[in-house]
């Protein structure tokens, strides 16, 4: 089976291209500039192509033999994303629609009940490309996530750089929001069995099995890292300001961090489990939220290289502001508070 990864050169793609390859799949790995691929240990194994969704001329090249195409693609550091990510999803599927391809699977965000237009633009962006997407004429997975923790995720770095970079962590009054997270490890898992499946179009809500709050969350990881934080509660403080501050204790690019604090308003939960069943098997496991973070920090063996390492923790081609494992560890070791690196992006 050759998988064509779109979006192979972010962090979910990083984790999802090993594991294809593992199952002995031929994976076409696809980014805007494939130049960028060049920087992950399993690049020399993977065929690379051009994919700019933007573009439509690059599509049809990138899908010639392809089986299934994965659909990693979000464009939040985009002040436009909102136009741009649907039009995308719309040349994607015209494409695919056209190729040898028989299936896609995307990966998006939890849509909470209710009336989509209530939506932060954030989720309601990923509800629109699912909507697009699902217009194929070929069978599309989608497979909605909510915080994904393991290194080098972007929730994981948001949750570790301000859960552990202020003596007080400021809690807006209405971030008391449940969230419901999965482990990298696991989403993957989710994505390898779409991809094997013969399921016809549907959405599948992915989840650690565990909806905590999230002040609760940042308490569990303060209490994992060994960097316990007080929390400060301010009742009327607005997400335009909390996305400003976080701008400043993170290393996060600006815009993403905007995207990802607005969402937080909703409840980001599984409504239901049917994915372990439908895409693993029943018995499946799902990582705990206390193991996933436990892994996430762990120490990195230099010596052991880089596709035998654990998945969940640092790995080469990591985002250079993915920062929150490694100030943990130095923290918990020499108790050292962790500093700001460099200005929002």
């Amino acid at each position: 089976m050759r998988v064509l990864v779109i979006g192979a050169s972010g962090y979910v793609g990083s984790r999802v291209v090993p594991a294809f390859l593992a199952a002995g799949c031929t994976v076409r790995a696809g980014a805007r500039d494939p130049a960028s691929l060049r920087r992950f240990w399993w690049h020399e194994r993977v065929e690379t192509a051009e994919v700019d969704v933007t573009d439509a001329r690059t599509l049809p090249p990138s899908l010639e033999e392809v089986d299934v195409v994965v659909y990693l693609v979000h464009g939040m550091r985009s002040a436009h994303f909102r136009q741009v990510d649907p039009a995308a999803a719309r040349q994607v599927r015209r494409a695919v629609d056209a190729s040898s391809a028989t299936r896609m699977v995307y990966v998006s965000g939890f849509v909470p009940a209710g009336d989509p237009g209530e939506l932060s633009d954030h989720l309601r962006s990923r509800w629109e490309v699912e909507e697009e997407l699902c217009r194929s004429s070929r069978p599309v997975t989608t497979l909605r996530a909510g915080i994904v923790l393991g290194s080098g995720s972007t929730s994981f770095e948001v949750l570790g750089q301000l859960g552990g970079r202020l003596p007080v962590t400021v809690v807006p009054g209405w971030l008391h929001t449940k969230v419901e997270p999965i482990a990298v490890v696991d989403l993957v898992a989710a994505v390898l069995g779409a991809v094997f499946s013969d399921l016809p179009t549907r959405s599948f809500d992915v989840g650690c099995g565990r909806a905590l709050r999230y002040p609760d969350l940042l308490r569990l990881y303060g209490r994992i890292t060994g960097m316990p934080r007080a929390q400060l509660t301010l009742p009327r403080i607005p997400s335009t300001v909390v996305g400003k501050v976080g701008s400043w204790v993170c290393d996060v690019p600006s815009a993403t961090l905007t995207a990802l604090i607005e969402s937080l308003r909703h409840d980001m939960i599984a409504r239901d489990a049917r994915w372990r069943g439908s895409l693993v098997p029943a018995t499946y496991r799902p990582s705990t939220v206390e193991r996933a973070l436990q892994r996430a920090v762990l120490p990195v063996d230099p010596a052991v290289p880089p596709e035998e390492r654990d998945p969940m923790g640092p790995l080469p081609g990591d985002p250079d502001w993915a920062v929150a494992a490694a100030e943990a560890r130095r923290y918990s070791a020499r108790g050292i508070p962790p500093r700001r690196r460099r200005p929002p992006g």
